[in-house]
C-alpha cells in the first residue's frame, strides 16, 4: 500500500477511469478533480471529489485550496495554454506532473518500426498531434530549466467497454447488424495497435510517485496488432451480425468529405504503429496486455446491449458512409 497522495483531473474518461480504479486499487490516496458532469464511468468511493472547471483558473485554485500532492495527473490537457497554467498553479505544489500525451505524436508515418519512445515527433497532418508536441516542448523546457517535476506519458488507441473503436461509433455497429456497408479506410491492412483501459492502467500506475519516472517519457501500449480489416471483423462477430461488408475507402475521399475524420485516420489511424514497450517494463515488470481485442469487443457490445440509450446512430455519419460504400464499392468491370 502506498498511500501516496494522488490528483487526477479528469478521472472519469475511458482511460482515466480505469486509472483512477486501479490506484485506488494499490493503495494510493486518490483525489479526482472534474467539473462532475459525467456519471458513465464508476468511480471508486474511497476517491476524494473536487468539483471544478479548470478552464477557470480562480476556481481551479479555490478547489484545490492549500493542498500539497505527491503526483499530479491532468488528463485533459490539450494545449500549450493549458499546459502553462499548470505549470504555474503546481510548481511547488507537486513531487510530480503526468502530462497526458498521445502516441500520435510521434513520427507518421514511421520510418521505422516498432516505435520507442525515441522516435521523433512529427505529425504534419493533425492538429491535435501537433498541440501535444508543443506540450510537451513546454514541458521539457520547464524541467531542463525550473526542475519541474514532469513525466510525458503517450497513449495508443486505448478503449474501454464503452468506447467503440470506429469513427461514427455505434453507427458503424448499427450499420452491422442492419447488414449494411461499412467504411474502412485505406485497404484496412494497416497493423494497428490497441489497448484496453485496464491493461494501460496497470502499467500507467507504476509510473506514478516514482523519481526515476521524473523528466522521462513513456508509452504504454498493448502487444496486440491486428488489422483494421481484423478489428471490423471482431465487432461484427461479437454483434452477432453477418459477415461485415468491407468498403475500403481511400483516406483522401474521407478527407474531402469529412475533415475532422479524415484528419484523424491521416494523421493517426492510417499509418501502421507497431510499439516497443521495453522501457515501461523496466518499471513496472508486471506490465502485459490480458485482454485481447476479441473479449473486448464482447465487453463493448454486451454494455451498449445493456444501455440502449447509448445506441445513437448519427445520421449524417451514417448518410456519409452510405455514399461512399456506394462510390468505392468494388464492381465488375
Amino acid at each position: 500500500m502506498t498511500g501516496a497522495r494522488v490528483l487526477f483531473i479528469g478521472g472519469s474518461g475511458a482511460i482515466s477511469a480505469s486509472c483512477t480504479r486501479e490506484a485506488v486499487r494499490q493503495g494510493f490516496d486518490v483525489t479526482v478533480l472534474n467539473r462532475g458532469s459525467s456519471d458513465l464511468r464508476a468511480i471508486p468511493d474511497e476517491v476524494t471529489r473536487l468539483t471544478a472547471d479548470t478552464a477557470d483558473r480562480e476556481a481551479l485554485e479555490a478547489a484545490l485550496g492549500d493542498a500539497q500532492f505527491d503526483v499530479v495527473v491532468n488528463w485533459v490537457v490539450f494545449t500549450p495554454d493549458q499546459v502553462r497554467q499548470d505549470i504555474e498553479v503546481f510548481a511547488g505544489r507537486t513531487r510530480q506532473y503526468v502530462f497526458i500525451s498521445s502516441a500520435s505524436a510521434y513520427q507518421t508515418p514511421a520510418t521505422h518500426l516498432p516505435i520507442t519512445e525515441s522516435t521523433p515527433l512529427k505529425n504534419p497532418y493533425w492538429e491535435y498531434s501537433r498541440n501535444k508536441i508543443a506540450c510537451e516542448e513546454l514541458l521539457l523546457q520547464a524541467y531542463r530549466d525550473d526542475d519541474f517535476p514532469m513525466t510525458i506519458v503517450r497513449p495508443s488507441h486505448t478503449y474501454d467497454e464503452t468506447l467503440i473503436p470506429f469513427d461514427g461509433g455505434w453507427t458503424v455497429i448499427a450499420r452491422m447488424r442492419a447488414g449494411k456497408p461499412v467504411v474502412v479506410p485505406g485497404d484496412g491492412t494497416s497493423l494497428w495497435t490497441i489497448t484496453h483501459s485496464r491493461d494501460f492502467a496497470v502499467g500507467f500506475t507504476g509510473v506514478l510517485d516514482r523519481a526515476e519516472a521524473i523528466g522521462e517519457a513513456f508509452h504504454i501500449t498493448g502487444d496486440e496488432t491486428p488489422t483494421w480489416n481484423q478489428l471490423f471483423t471482431e465487432v461484427a462477430a461479437a454483434a452477432g451480425a453477418p459477415e461485415p461488408q468491407l468498403v475500403h475507402v481511400p483516406t483522401e475521399a474521407i478527407l474531402a468529405n469529412d475533415p475532422a475524420w479524415g484528419a484523424g485516420v491521416i494523421g493517426d489511424k492510417a499509418n501502421t504503429m507497431v510499439f516497443d514497450n521495453a522501457k515501461i517494463r523496466t518499471l513496472v515488470p508486471g506490465f502485459a496486455a490480458r485482454t485481447t481485442f476479441r473479449q473486448g469487443a464482447r465487453e463493448i457490445v454486451a454494455w451498449y446491449d445493456a444501455h440502449p440509450e447509448r445506441q445513437q446512430v448519427d445520421p449524417e455519419k451514417d448518410a456519409l458512409m452510405d455514399r461512399l460504400a456506394e462510390a468505392y464499392a468494388p464492381r465488375v468491370v
